[in-house]
């Protein structure tokens, strides 16, 4: 019997992964990579060369059925009525919105509209939490930023779509009236692999009515609600210019295994009866717990450009504290999590000031003990996210005479990332996440530091799936879900790797939390 192929593509940050795919088993068939630009800001269709370039190397799309892709959450494309660019596409890291985002928060908490939200809170929705009481004495800020959780699930920050589109309209007026439509990174692509964009024939009509998005991907952008399956655009009209936000096309969302639409022969499915067709997608966290196969119960810590706790939850999660955003997942779930802007990076500069590398951090910090003598770094690199600290940098604290020693700065750096990771998660179990198994993935959890440390600073074991194209696995399995258009995805099976033990050392947290405030 002749195999049936999908394609699972993850366009990140850092690059473009294609994972042709078994559709029945999951088996890895062809694989190709191509980098993307570095940046906060990028031109999309650099995301479209490298699809081209990683398809090429996986030795082509012709016998696909179906595709999928995931991708970086929140990046901001704006699309003109011709289907054009506007301007490059501010990313998820991209932090200039931060003032935005405290102005959005703080006109929500305003005397009409945040009464209102919290009006339709009490009377709507008793489980969005006490606070949502409009006489409380909380400040503004935060009766705004519980007026958006309610609202969407989560409050703004830099990172969100909502922000970088009121960026645009206060800084860029002029790009900002020219917005015919707003998507997202993995959008964008799907629409183009269906025949879009730069893709079209020359002549046809833009055919922004024809984009798509899936759940969890729409509910990172701060104007989709996913408890009610709707946007927000009441929210989006306070980031656009006056009228604009009930005409600015947004994708049509799907349900997590509804067909999008076909791809393009020239580029998927050429070889294929009735041709290759395209699933929702949806964003990296999102895939990541599908290529997993996460249940309830199951806490997913991802170690890549961002560090991310997710966790599968059967109800909506509302974070009054707004430090957890209350996402979807890709199987009709929902999918809160923590996420930090530093995350592996914090190791890559560890190795840059030390002047060693993965090995040589690890044996260098063996040397030293839990809490390294002292030292805590506070790993906030390029601002941060959880905790919300936009401008904030990276700082060493507790440094001696006595103890500043390679050794001690080694073991810094690692107990730095780890415990930023455990503020994520000691944030999930608040919101009454249970926490039956972690899995620890990405380019992180390759260090040979991070292995040794993680179960006693996160407290518990930790299983470590065999390394491998997660997002990317997540795409393919949900293809092949679209193929098939069961109730359930396929099983495939996922490699345990091994499991990480380990005391638990309760102290290296509680020395992190004394000096990061």
């Amino acid at each position: 019997m002749n195999e049936i192929l999908v394609a699972g593509v993850d366009t990140s940050t850092q690059s473009c992964k294609v994972r042709v795919t078994e559709a029945r088993t999951g088996r890895l068939v062809r694989f190709g990579k191509a980098p993307h630009p570095a940046g906060t800001s990028v031109n999309p269709m650099a995301w479209w060369k490298a699809f081209q370039e990683a398809s090429a190397q996986a030795g082509g799309l012709n016998d696909v059925s179906a595709i999928s892709v995931g991708g970086q959450q929140h990046g901001m494309v704006l699309l003109d009525s011709q289907g054009q660019v506007i301007r490059d596409a501010l990313l998820w890291n991209d932090t200039r919105s931060a003032p935005d985002a405290d102005d959005l928060i703080n006109r929500l908490a305003g005397p009409k509209t945040g009464e209102a939200e919290n009006a339709r809170a009490e009377s709507d929705e008793p489980n969005k939490g006490p606070e949502s009481n409009p006489n409380s004495n909380l400040d503004l800020a935060m009766r705004g930023k519980q007026a958006w959780v309610r609202a969407v699930g989560s409050s703004p920050v830099a990172s969100l779509t909502i922000t970088k589109v009121a960026w645009v309209s206060r800084v860029e007026p002029d790009n900002a009236r020219a917005i015919a439509a707003i998507c997202l990174p993995h959008d964008w692509l799907s629409w183009v692999i269906a025949g879009h964009g730069p893709e079209a024939d020359p002549g046809t009509e833009p055919g922004l009515e024809n984009l798509f998005t899936d759940r969890s991907d729409a509910s990172g952008t701060g104007y989709y609600d996913p408890a009610t399956d709707r946007y927000r655009r009441d929210l989006l009209a306070m980031a656009l210019p006056d009228g604009m936000a009930e005409r600015v096309i947004l994708p049509k969302v799907l349900a997590p295994h509804q067909v999008g639409a076909k791809a393009d022969p020239r580029i998927a499915g050429r070889d294929v009866p009735g041709g290759c067709i395209i699933a929702p997608g949806g964003g990296d966290n999102a895939m990541t717990a599908l290529g997993l196969a996460m249940q309830v119960g199951d806490v997913s810590i991802s170690l890549g450009t961002s560090g991310v706790a997710a966790a599968v939850s059967p109800v909506p999660a509302y974070d009054m504290s707004a430090s957890v955003t209350g996402f979807a997942d890709a199987t009709g779930h929902w999918l809160p999590l923590a996420c930090t802007i530093n995350a592996s990076r914090i190791l890559d500069a560890g190795l840059a000031a030390l002047g060693t590398h993965y090995d040589g951090l690890a044996e260098l910090a063996e040397k030293s003990s839990p809490g390294a003598e002292g030292i805590t770094l506070i790993p906030y690199f390029d601002g941060e996210r959880t905790p919300n600290r936009p401008d904030a940098h990276a700082r060493l604290e507790g440094l001696t005479l006595d103890n500043t020693t390679r050794t001690n700065l080694a073991r810094a750096f690692v107990e730095g990332l780890l415990c930023s990771q455990r503020d994520c998660l000691e944030l999930l179990k608040r919101l009454g996440t249970t926490v039956s198994r972690i899995l620890l993935v990405g380019g992180g959890a390759k260090s040979p530091a991070v292995r040794a440390y993680a179960p006693g600073i996160l407290g518990m074991d930790v299983q470590l799936p065999r390394p491998d194209e997660y997002v990317a696995i997540g795409a393919a399995r949900q293809a092949a879900w679209a193929l098939t258009g069961e109730g359930e995805p396929p099983i495939w099976p996922v490699d345990i790797e091994t499991t990480l033990t380990g005391a638990p050392c309760e102290k290296v947290y509680q020395q992190y939390l004394r000096w990061r405030g």
